[in-house]
């Protein structure tokens, strides 16, 4: 048989798979007929703009094809040895027994029976389930699609999603300047053409985009930078790590003590205030609550002057140099990159995060935020892109998709039980938990404000566990704590269905081999999540929709999602139920036809040639993000989920008062005195920080963000030659260790060099990582990233044990950002660091 291609899409861009006797033999960017492309052009400084023909995907897409034929791929359904659903379930043993190989007519029937005597015993709302943060690309097979319909149908305790990428900005900025349908994160339209036209400065405070890559969108803004770097755009890179796009950029390079980020702000607002250097205009027509702001920054409320002198004292950053910046940042049209996207970054999952993400918003507004090259943007999204052609995004069923025919008999879940993915270890050890907060707080501000208690009156706590996908040992928080979960009586059953073998999957009872996005059929814009990041494909060169073809047979036994719990829904008597009668096929029909799609090619031809890019018009106008807002017009931006578009309030902004709220009119209504986040922004000190009584035994701060060479926990692990990319990984002694960067001089005081194997430790754990010695990270600081998919303890199954993957999240607190906010704080750990000679 002669060689086949295929098209597909991976989470960070589409490719071409070659096959030769059922066998996938190369994967490349992918091949698209050059007639298809029509760049886009933007003119700026008498030049003119515009991408070439491609494709640019992350780097560790290039490893698909390894990662595909992984030996950590799930071959066959496993029983743990010592599991017995009629018999002796000994949960102690998770994480420590072998498992042998089942079929999966046995599988299926252990699982469905669970299912049944769990609901009968208990109800049920005793059925719970987790995916991870990601999952492979694809409508139909995406992670909100089969595992959401069959839990929902079942009527389980759904577990609310912390968003662990952006936490400042979800429950500090949106107090600030709106945008919760954004969940914190501003507008991205058309940033890119603004900054080529008019910025003079870019300051990238806690953003490293060349290593995050936009998060999806892959490599194609890297061209940006480098257009803008050669247009003379001035780039200030603040981060307590040299990072790789600095590197790559150059720039000044400020590396502030970590947790004291919201102190260099406050610091560069003083320098504001009393030289008058900011936009008073603005300030007084499109911002409130200056006049309570003006006296904390001077001093006047608490007898503290946020001088760049007291910020030199919390930050280790000299004043003169906070001075000149905030001086050159006044002088010159100067763009905020707070984030890859405008709104992440490691410095809002610290404590009280949400601070800095709100003094970003408000340093902006003291600048006049939406005027001409004054605008918060990652330098990731924000190109001119095609926004009225509609095609459904993976978290698109709240829009459109749910009053669409692909919607009908959509499973509607009546428990009204929830859990919080952080604290669900303590929800199974050691329940009641609460908090506040809906989760991904997207329809309204006041969801943040949402009290729930766990277990809640009439529902009984969760007994049956069903872990989909990835890994939560190197994403989360203290994540000892999930092994002891694991392994208590309470969790009766436990099942993980996964692609490859992950630091959890071998936690459970029952494990189910399911198939990769090249072993099925589904369909996927590249880029584009949809729900409540709308239009993010604009991170892209090029909007594309891609028809993801079955390039090979599922390998082993494995089968897709979308099979296994239709096999699953067929034992419960619910088949047609869960499928709607419909095949993966038929789905993949249902949202073409739903679409836009339609408009540009027919489905016989998107289904053969296997892809669609959407160009913009000729006649494409930008509509810069908030330049309605600073004009005083209203919006026209294309966000359909921006609630006051189109109506009476179309000036105004999400926050309670329409404009910007240097005193957050929310916070007032619910929060009056909550001292930890309060109504005007405060610089408060972190508990795990240089001021605290922990820092006299533990004097490093541990600085997780997140990976180059990963994607949360995708890739790591599951494809070899990764490891031999000494920044991804080091080997040593025929094992490929987790990296550990410090500076020369704490590793002179520890007589550490380059290549050792060190111990990272605190009260919480300890895990083994190998040194790098290197002026990249400022003194007392270990930078070391996060989302390690392997969990090795040296003894198996003990959750005291110390690891050698590289799980640092072990070491991190599970404290949350501050009171009422529950989101995570991985950069405020305060860790010690020794050669281990084990």
């Amino acid at each position: 048989m002669g060689e086949r291609v295929f098209t597909n899409c991976t989470n960070a861009g589409p490719v071409s798979v070659y096959v030769k006797d059922g066998k996938v033999t190369r994967m490349r960017p992918l091949v698209a007929e050059e007639g298809d492309f029509k760049p886009w052009t933007i003119e700026a400084g008498g030049k003119k703009y515009s991408p070439p023909k491609k494709f640019a995907v992350a780097p560790y897409v290039h490893a698909d094809r390894r990662r595909l034929y992984s030996d950590e791929r799930i071959r066959y359904p496993m029983k743990r040895v010592d599991f017995d659903p009629n018999g002796e379930r000994n949960p102690q043993n998770r994480g420590k027994s072998p498992y042998q190989r089942i079929s999966w007519d046995e599988a299926l029937d252990i699982v469905s029976s669970e299912i049944k005597r769990v609901t009968e015993k208990y109800g049920s709302s005793a059925i719970t389930g987790l995916t991870s943060s990601h999952h492979n690309w694809g409508i139909v097979g995406y992670k909100m699609g089969p595992f959401a319909r069959f839990m929902n149908m079942l009527g389980y305790t759904p577990v609310l999603d912390n968003p662990d990428s952006w936490e400042g900005w979800h429950w500090g900025a949106t107090h600030s300047y709106g945008f919760y349908w954004r969940l914190g994160m501003p507008e991205p339209y058309d940033m890119l053409e603004d900054a080529l036209q008019n910025a003079e400065m870019i300051v990238l405070w806690s953003n490293d985009p060349d290593t995050t890559r936009g998060t999806y969108t892959g490599q194609d803004s890297a061209l940006w930078r480098q257009w803008l770097k050669e247009k003379g755009v001035e780039m200030v890179f603040i981060d307590p790590f040299h990072n790789f796009t600095a590197a790559v950029m150059e720039g000044k390079w400020i590396a502030p003590r970590m947790g004291t980020d919201t102190a260099m702000a406050m610091a560069i607002a003083y320098v504001w205030i009393t030289e008058d250097l900011y936009d008073k205009e603005y300030v007084k027509d499109r911002t409130i609550g200056f006049e309570e702001f003006k006296p904390y920054v001077l001093g006047e409320t608490d007898g503290l002057p946020k001088t760049p002198e007291w910020a030199e004292q919390e930050s280790g950053v000299k004043a003169r140099v906070i001075r000149a910046l905030a001086r050159e940042w006044a002088a010159k049209r100067t763009v905020l990159s707070g984030g890859a996207r405008g709104g992440e970054g490691g410095a809002c999952r610290t404590a009280f995060g949400t601070e800095w993400a709100r003094m970003m918003v408000l340093l902006q507004a003291m600048q006049g935020l939406g005027k001409p090259g004054r605008s918060i943007w990652g330098t990731t999204m924000g190109a001119p892109s095609d926004t009225k052609t509609w095609f459904p995004a993976y978290a698109d069923p709240q829009g459109r998709v749910a009053t669409s025919s692909v919607a009908n008999h959509l499973p509607v879940n009546q428990t009204k039980q929830r859990l919080w993915r952080l604290t669900l270890p303590d929800a199974v050890l050691n329940p009641p938990v609460s908090w506040y907060g809906e989760g991904f707080c997207g329809q309204s501000l006041e969801q943040q404000f949402t009290h729930f208690e766990y277990p809640m009156e009439g529902y009984s706590e969760v007994k049956l566990f069903y872990r989909y996908g990835g890994s939560f040992m190197g994403t989360m928080s203290d994540t000892s704590k999930w092994v002891r979960m694991y392994q208590s009586p309470k969790l009766e059953f436990v099942v993980n269905q996964d692609i490859w073998y992950n630091s959890e999957t071998r936690m459970a009872d029952i494990i189910l081999p399911a198939c990769s996005n090249f072993e099925r059929d589904d369909v996927g814009e590249w880029g584009a999540c949809g729900g409540y990041t709308c239009h993010a494909s604009s991170g892209c060169n090029f909007r594309i929709v891609v028809r993801q073809q079955k390039c090979i047979e599922p390998l082993w036994e494995s089968k897709s999602d979308y099979e296994i719990f239709t096999l699953l829904a067929e034992r419960l008597g619910r088949k047609e139920e869960f499928t709607d009668g419909k095949t993966e096929m038929d789905w993949i029909r249902a949202f073409f036809d739903a679409s836009d799609l339609g408009e540009h090619i027919s489905w016989e031809e998107f289904d053969q040639k296997g892809y669609c890019i959407i160009n913009i018009d000729d006649d494409y106008k930008s509509t810069p993000s908030l330049r309605w807002f600073a004009e005083g017009r209203e919006c026209d931006t294309p966000d359909p989920n921006n609630p006051k578009r189109g109506t009476i309030k179309a000036k105004e902004l999400g926050t309670y008062s329409g404009k910007i709220e240097f005193a957050s009119e929310s916070l007032k209504s619910k929060f009056p005195d909550d001292e930890e986040r309060p109504v005007v922004p405060r610089y408060i000190e972190s508990w795990e920080g240089h001021h605290s009584e922990l820092y006299k035994r533990y004097s490093l701060q541990l600085l997780s963000p997140h990976p180059r060479f990963t994607f949360h926990c995708h890739y790591d692990k599951h494809t070899d030659w990764l490891d031999d990319i000494p920044t991804h990984r080091i080997k040593k002694d025929g094992y490929a260790w987790w990296p550990a960067r410090l500076n020369p001089a704490d590793a002179a005081a520890r007589n550490i060099q380059t290549g050792d194997i060190v111990r990272l430790y605190n009260d919480r754990g300890s895990v083994l990582c190998a040194a790098v010695v290197t002026q990249r990270v400022r003194v007392g600081v270990i930078h070391s990233y996060a989302s390690s998919a392997k969990y090795d303890p040296l003894i198996p199954g003990d959750a005291d044990s110390p690891d050698k993957g590289g799980c640092v999240n072990i070491l991190t607190p599970s404290r949350m950002v501050s009171r009422n906010a529950p989101g995570m704080t991985p950069n405020s750990c305060l860790i010690e660091i020794e050669k281990w000679e084990g």
